[in-house]
This record gives C-alpha cells, structure tokens and sequence, in this order.
C-alpha cells in the first residue's frame, strides 16, 4: 500500500531530499513473516516515556474441578476498547475477556508480547493501525500483529468485543495450508475471505501523540512528537486483518464430526473455532448432537454468539463456558434425543481450546452462574 521504492534498504527521499525512515517489522527474530514500512519520522523518536500501570491478572485459588458458566453480558461498563477490557479466563499462552467499546480511544496502542484478535459480537466502526484503516461489522475476527499501533473508533450505539490476547502469534491452522502458507482447496475458508487495510491514511503533523504499549505485564505511556500513524507506504506479509465469520464454510458429514473441523485459528498452546449455522449429519440414524467427551489435556472455551446452540440449556448470548480437562461433558439431559432428525442448526459461537489449563480471574464471580456444573443431573 503507498509508496516505496523498487528495491528494499536503498534510499527512498521526500521531495524536499530528506529521507524517508524504513522499519523492518518482523516476527520469529528475522525468520517469520515481515514488513517493511517507511516513515515520515523515525519510530524511535520519542520525547517521554513513562509507566502506567501493573497489568497483573489476579486469579482465584484452587477451586474444585468442575465446569463453569459466566454471564458476560453482565458486564455493562461502557469504555474504549483497550482501558475498559475486562478479563475472565487466562493463563500462560493467552488471556480472554470482553470489552463495550463504545468511545473512541484517545490514545494510540499496540501490543509488545503478542497478536490480538478482537472478535465482534456487535457494533461497527473503523480500526486506525500503522498499515492503514480497517472497517468492522459483527461478526468480524480483527486479527491484529504484535507491535501494530491502532486505535479503535466506534461509531455510535452499543458494541461488544470477545478480546483474545496471546503471548504468542496467530495464524491459519497448518493443516489447511500448503508448503507455501496457500490455503488448500480442503480449508473451510481462502484468502480472498481475508481483508487487510482498505486505505492507507498518512499523517505528517508534529504535535504530541500518546502509545500505550502492553509489555511484560505492565502498560506504558510513549509520546511522540509527530503521529504515530505516518507510514506512507509498506509491503510484506505481516499486517491486520479481518475476517468475517459468516465467510467460514462448515464442514459437515454422514455422522458427527469432530469439533478441529470448526478450527479458524492457531496460536501457541492454544486454538480458535467457528461454530456457524450448518446442516445436520445425514446418515439416516445419526445423532447431530455430540457425544460425551473427555477433554484430554485441554480446556474448552465456548463464547455464546446468537441462536440455539443445540447441546446446551440455560445459556445466552454473551455467556462464556469453560469445560476443563480431566472431567468429560457433553449435551444437557435431553439435548441428545431432542437432536434427532434435526436438519440445521443456527448457532453461533467461538470456541477457545487451550492445551494448558486455563485460570479464573477473580472479578468472574461477578458473573458466575454457579449451579451451572449441576445442570446435568
């Protein structure tokens, strides 16, 4: 996007002969996916730089292994999208929470431990970041690289967030990717399903701008003398994107499947899943509701998007369900039988599995529903 010249670390001058600042922007050290991205001014140059705040998470004690339920949507606080997120589960790889964004931030940010995506359950509006603007609408994944500046501008009326912040990256999952990184013709979804920036906006103006940057457990505050956002132009594979739920094409079968075929995402010890609308196994005497399953060195997240999802009772949109591993679970008391000779089901959530138990964080019991692990009695 922009301008840049033909061959990468050569001189690229404004008109007025002066140079414009290349940033090479990489993961892995120099053997993952990069950018490069030329400045008006060096993104070193910072005139004040202080800490903020402790971002420790306080989790709860050991507690008795069962499953759990919380109401997120309790949770009413109305802020931006970045101050007001409140977390409910984490542990070493990743941190899940939600967030009302409904006022636009006043300060830039960007993330210096790990990818972010910021799913959207409702509410529109527009992502600033360093590689140009982003529109979003519900139903988007907002997949956002380590070290992207952006601010979060709504528009006007209620929103929510799903926030999932690793200590690692994200990426399509392996197996639907070929030696290349193409999506293979197998993958429930293709590249043309992802959408990077739509414009490029560049800034030139010196006045002072606040980063808040999120790293080793602590917020800090840089400000610049120039806007962060200057980029006038980048290329490369590292940037942010956005993916639409309803572009995520179901497999389905003969008899149940599995929940990896509903894998949109991976990140290091942990996996993200797309549960959509989709027909029911066609065998003439399957069962379309899964069976009892134990979840075998994982924990499953479920985030209850909208319909009737069709192994649970008791559940709403915006509520959050951890199953934890050691203990099977399954359908409520009578979601098997009732799912017998169903077509389709609605539902709409994502799931989150991790392969290291997750922890609660102590402000979810504001939300609990704790008669939740004897609902299937």
């Amino acid at each position: 996007m922009g301008e840049i010249p033909r061959k990468r670390h050569t001189m690229f001058k404004k008109e007025d002969g002066t140079l414009y600042r290349e940033q090479v922007m990489g993961t892995k050290g120099f053997s993952g996916i990069q950018s490069i991205l030329y400045h008006h001014y060096p993104p070193t140059s910072i005139v004040k730089s202080e800490l903020l705040k402790d971002c420790s998470v306080h989790y709860e004690g050991q507690a008795d292994l069962a499953h759990r339920h919380f109401y997120s949507h309790q949770y009413t606080e109305k802020t931006d999208a970045v101050m007001g997120r409140h977390y409910l589960l984490g542990n070493e790889d990743v941190l899940i929470g939600v967030v009302n964004p409904t006022e636009p931030m006043d300060f830039f940010y960007r993330n210096g431990d790990g990818d972010e995506v910021l799913f959207v359950h409702y509410g529109t509006g527009k992502v600033e970041t360093m590689f140009g603007t982003l529109s979003y609408k519900p139903g988007d994944y907002i997949v956002i690289p380590i070290g992207t500046i952006y601010r979060v501008v709504p528009d006007e009326g209620d929103a929510k967030f799903l926030v999932i912040e690793t200590n690692s990256w994200i990426s399509t999952p392996k197996r639907y990717r070929n030696a290349h990184g193409q999506l293979l013709e197998h993958s429930p979804f293709c590249e043309r399903d992802l959408h990077g920036p739509e414009k490029l906006e560049t800034y030139d103006d010196q006045n002072e701008y606040e980063v808040r940057t999120k790293s080793r457990g602590f917020m800090h505050a840089h400000t610049f003398n120039h806007h962060p956002l200057d980029v006038v132009g980048w290329d490369g594979y590292l940037f942010p994107y956005i993916f639409n739920v309803d572009d995520f094409e179901p497999i389905t079968g003969r008899i149940h499947m599995p929940p990896p075929i509903h894998q949109t995402f991976e990140g290091n010890n942990f996996v993200i899943c797309s549960f959509v609308p989709r027909m029911y196994d066609y065998h003439p005497e399957a069962i379309p509701a899964p069976y009892f399953h134990s979840n075998v060195n994982s924990d499953e997240v479920l985030y209850y998007v909208k319909g009737n999802f069709m192994s649970r009772k008791g559940i709403s949109e915006g509520s959050m369900t951890l199953h934890p591993s050691g203990i099977p679970h399954g359908p409520h008391p009578g979601k098997i039988e009732a799912s017998i000779g169903k077509k389709e089901t609605l539902e709409l959530a994502v799931m989150i599995d991790t392969f290291r138990p997750l922890r609660v964080v102590k402000q979810a019991h504001n939300y609990e529903d704790v008669e939740y692990k004897y609902s299937w009695k």
